[in-house]
């Protein structure tokens, strides 16, 4: 094996198990089991979610995430659709879908029916995430709730 081929191998072996960790994870988002979480998000997790000052920390403050998500939307699901992995790196691109049945940023239930992009950076460490800095599509969210005018 050459140099080269050396240094990718654990590079890809690594990338492959971040992945593999994407797929429960998804899991765990869209059953919001709290028997999950320790498995998978570091008891110093740091998650920064847009309009909150400060990050929420360690499984609590992941779940915290998903019922914030589920008050307003409780049947809510997320569909990964695409990974970029390198190294202890993730960037996820999701569409969240659900129906809004709960107030929601201000907005009083609809029943309207959502379809979201939302781009999240991850980044691991012991085979945990570490970090999440999350991107959701806020204003396309509150266009189809009817919170801001469509365009």
């Amino acid at each position: 094996m050459n140099d080269t081929a050396q240094r990718a191998a654990p590079t890809a072996a690594t990338t492959n198990a971040n992945r593999l960790f994407m797929q429960r994870f998804v899991q765990f988002i869209n059953t919001a089991d709290p028997k999950l979480a320790p498995d998978l998000v570091s008891p110093n997790a740091a998650f920064f979610v847009p309009g909150r000052p400060d990050p929420l920390s360690g499984p609590a403050g992941y779940l915290e995430i998903i019922n914030m998500m589920r008050s307003g939307f409780p049947d809510i699901q997320w569909t990964l659709e695409e990974t970029i992995a390198e190294g202890d790196n993730v960037v996820a691109r999701y569409t969240m879908r659900g129906t809004h049945q709960g107030a929601f940023m201000g907005v009083p239930p609809t029943g309207r029916k959502i379809a979201v992009q939302a781009l999240n950076i991850y980044r691991f460490s012991k085979g945990q995430i570490l970090e999440e800095l999350g991107q959701p599509d806020l204003l396309g969210l509150l266009q189809q709730i009817g919170g801001l005018p469509a365009r």
